[in-house]
C-alpha cells in the first residue's frame, strides 16, 4: 500500500496519515489498473483503520453528546388503563320475541334501539377522541397550563400525542396509555378519561328507555305543578269558607239541627203544660219561654238563608257555614277536592313509571368494564438512554467515517476537474458572503492555504 500525508486545519488536522486507496487512482485516470469489490472494500478498511485514532476520538464526543442530550431529557411516565365494552348478546332474545311480536310494537322498538349500535368499541373509541372530551380533561387538569400552549387547539393536539388508544378488534378490548411527566397526574389522566367515557355515553343514549324517561321526566314536572296549584287553590278555599270535610261537616250540622229540633219540640211541649198551671209571669213559665226563644235562634243560625255564600266567608261569629249553603259550597269544594286527588294520583303514577324508565335506561346504556385499573407508574417509560447514547455513537462514527472517505476523494480528485473547481468556487463565494470581512477569513481559517494543503502531493 501507498502511503500519504497531508497537512491539515482544523478539524481536518485530526486525520492521520493513511494507506491510498487504488481504486481512487481508478475513478480518476491515475491508474488503469482492474480492482474487485473485495480489493476496493479493503482499501477502504484500510483507510478507517489509518485513521482510527480519529474515529475514537468523534464517537467519544458523539457518545457524550449523546448522553447529555439523553439526561437532559425529561422522564415521562406512562399508564395503562384496559376497558372491555359490554357486549348486546343479552338482548338477541329480545329482539327475537320483538320480531315475532311484529315491528310496530313497542318492544320491536325497544329492541331496535338497544341494538343499534353493533360496534360499542369503535363507539367509545371516538368517544374519547372527540373534542368534547378532550377540552372536559383539558380544563379539569388544567393542561394548558402542564402543557405550556395558550389555546385549546394545541392543548388538544398535545394530549392527542401523549394519549394512546387503541381498540383490539378481536377481542374488543380498548386500551388507554397516558403518558406525562408526573406519574401521579398520568394515572389520573387515565382514571379521568373513563369517567368522562361513561358521562358522555350517558348523556348520548338515544335508547327508548331513554326518550320514555326524558318524556315522563317533563310530565312529571308539569303534573308536580299542577298539584301545587290545585292543593294551594283548595287549601285557600276550604280556609276562607271553613270548609274542612264536606260530607262530615254536613252530617254533623244536620245531627246538630236535629238535636236542636228536638230539644225546640219538648220546650214548645213543656211550655204549653206550664201555661196551663202557671201564670204567664212564673218564673218557670217565662224561664222556658226563654231557653225557646235561644233554641229557635239558634236554629235560625244553623239553617241560615237562602242567600248565596258570600265571597269572604263566612262571618267572625259564625265558625261554620250555615246548612242552607253547605250544598252550594260543597259543590266548588267536590270540585277542588276531586282535581286534588287526580293530580296526586296521576303524580304518583308518573313517579312510579319515572323510576323503572331511569332502572331500564341504565340497563340498556352501554357501559365500559374497567378490566386494569389506572395505577402511579413506578418505572419510566421514556427516553431509552441507552438507546440515545448508542445511536449517537454510532451516528458520530458514521458521521467520521463518511468525512474521512470524502475528504480521500476530494484530495485525490484532479485539480483540473470542473468538479473540484466548482466546488471551490461555491465554497470560497460562500465563506466571503457569510463573513464580508475577508482577512478575518483568511486569519482564522486559510482557505487558500487550506486548498493547496489538499492539493499537495502525497508523500511516499
Amino acid at each position: 500500500m501507498k502511503q500519504f500525508a497531508a497537512p491539515m486545519n482544523g478539524h481536518a488536522a485530526e486525520v492521520e496519515s493513511s494507506a491510498k486507496p487504488d481504486f481512487v487512482e481508478n475513478e480518476f485516470g491515475r491508474n488503469n489498473g482492474d480492482s474487485s469489490e473485495a480489493r476496493r472494500e479493503m482499501e477502504w478498511a484500510w483507510l478507517l483503520w489509518g485513521n482510527r485514532r480519529f474515529l475514537l476520538r468523534w464517537t467519544i464526543r458523539g457518545l457524550i453528546a449523546a448522553t447529555l442530550i439523553a439526561f437532559l431529557i425529561p422522564k415521562r411516565y406512562e399508564s395503562t388503563t384496559r376497558l372491555m365494552p359490554s357486549d348486546n348478546q343479552s338482548s338477541m332474545p329480545m329482539a327475537m320475541m320483538a320480531a315475532m311480536a311484529g315491528k310496530g310494537s313497542a318492544l320491536g322498538m325497544l329492541a331496535n334501539d338497544v341494538l343499534s349500535i353493533k360496534d360499542p368499541g369503535s363507539a367509545f373509541v371516538g368517544i374519547l377522541e372527540s373534542d368534547t372530551l378532550l377540552n372536559r380533561l383539558i380544563d379539569r387538569f388544567d393542561l394548558r397550563k402542564v402543557y405550556w400552549d395558550r389555546y385549546m387547539f394545541d392543548a388538544r393536539k398535545d394530549l392527542k400525542r401523549f394519549s394512546d388508544i387503541s381498540l383490539d378488534h378481536k377481542t374488543g378490548i380498548i386500551t388507554i396509555a397516558v403518558t406525562d411527566r408526573d406519574p401521579n397526574r398520568s394515572a389520573a389522566l387515565g382514571r379521568a378519561y373513563v369517567e368522562e367515557l361513561d358521562r358522555m355515553v350517558a348523556q348520548l343514549s338515544t335508547s327508548s328507555a331513554r326518550r320514555e324517561r326524558i318524556f315522563i321526566e317533563g310530565r312529571l314536572k308539569k303534573v308536580r305543578q299542577d298539584l301545587d296549584n290545585a292543593a294551594q287553590q283548595f287549601s285557600q278555599y276550604a280556609s276562607k269558607n271553613t270548609a274542612i270535610d264536606m260530607p262530615a261537616q254536613t252530617k254533623a250540622m244536620v245531627e246538630a239541627a236535629a238535636t236542636l229540633q228536638g230539644q225546640l219540640i219538648a220546650a214548645q211541649s213543656e211550655l204549653e203544660g206550664l201555661e196551663q198551671i202557671y201564670t204567664p209571669n212564673n218564673v218557670r213559665v217565662r224561664s222556658l219561654q226563654a231557653r225557646i226563644a235561644e233554641l229557635k235562634r239558634q236554629m235560625q243560625k244553623m239553617g241560615g238563608d237562602s242567600s248565596p255564600p258570600s265571597p269572604d266567608g263566612p262571618k267572625g261569629d259564625e265558625m261554620y257555614p250555615p246548612i242552607r249553603q253547605l250544598p252550594l259550597l260543597g259543590v266548588r269544594w267536590a270540585d277542588l277536592y276531586r282535581e286534588t286527588k287526580i293530580q296526586e294520583t296521576l303524580y304518583e303514577m308518573l313517579t312510579q313509571q319515572y323510576e323503572m324508565a331511569k332502572i331500564q335506561e341504565a340497563k340498556e346504556i352501554p357501559t365500559v368494564k374497567v378490566l386494569d385499573v389506572a395505577a402511579v407508574p413506578e418505572k419510566k417509560s421514556s427516553p431509552p438512554r441507552l438507546v440515545i447514547m448508542i445511536v449517537g455513537a454510532l451516528f458520530s462514527f458514521a458521521t467520521a467515517s463518511a468525512w474521512i472517505m470524502s475528504r480521500t476523494r476530494w484530495q485525490h480528485m484532479d485539480s483540473q476537474d470542473p468538479r473540484k473547481q466548482l466546488g471551490e468556487e461555491v465554497l470560497e463565494k460562500a465563506l466571503a458572503r457569510l463573513i464580508p470581512m475577508r482577512h478575518r477569513v483568511e486569519r482564522r481559517w486559510p482557505f487558500r492555504a487550506f486548498i493547496a494543503n489538499n492539493h499537495g502531493g502525497a508523500s511516499e
